[in-house]
């Protein structure tokens, strides 16, 4: 069951769109859900369709078509880094070897202590600043080095 607030700010996303098309909420849907409990299981995709009228399939494919969806708990603090072509080239394999030696941990794994998940992730749109990646779905880190990667983990092991 979608919780109150996740319904109070879909409904605010529905009046985006006309009437007839309230599938169109989905994406913002699926990011309400996450954000709330950091992750999107498949009940909450039932729960998504049901409360827009569109078949959980659709649903389905939508989370898992996009690399910004968890569709298993990743941690407190999920970094996604970008491996396609310009990130690869500008250095991007550099920084998923510091990031999975400095975590100790794989693409899809999360940290033993739950702070971090590491995943990797399709083009962000900000080839230029190569190698990057994203922390939580939310902020952009760009041209990462080993000595940028350690700041960014001591900031979020301070919060």
């Amino acid at each position: 069951m979608l919780t109150e607030q996740i319904q109070v700010k879909i409904d605010r996303e529905l009046k985006k769109y006309p009437a007839d098309q309230r599938q169109s909420a989905v994406m913002a849907a699926l990011r309400f859900v996450q954000d709330e409990k950091g992750w999107i299981a498949t009940d909450d995709m039932a729960d998504i369709a049901i409360y827009l009228g569109m078949a959980q399939m659709a649903v389905f494919e939508v989370a898992t078509f996009y690399h910004m969806y968890n569709l298993k708990p990743m941690g407190r603090n999920t970094i996604t880094v970008c491996t396609n072509l310009s990130c690869t080239l500008g250095g991007a394999g550099e920084v998923v070897d510091y990031l999975q030696d400095k975590l100790g941990i794989g693409f899809n794994e999360v940290t033993a202590d739950g702070k971090y998940g590491l995943r990797e992730g399709e083009c962000m749109g900000a080839c230029k600043d190569a190698p990057l990646f994203t922390l939580n779905n939310k902020k952009i880190c760009a041209r990462m080095t080993p000595a940028k990667i350690d700041q960014i983990l001591a900031e979020l092991d301070q919060l």
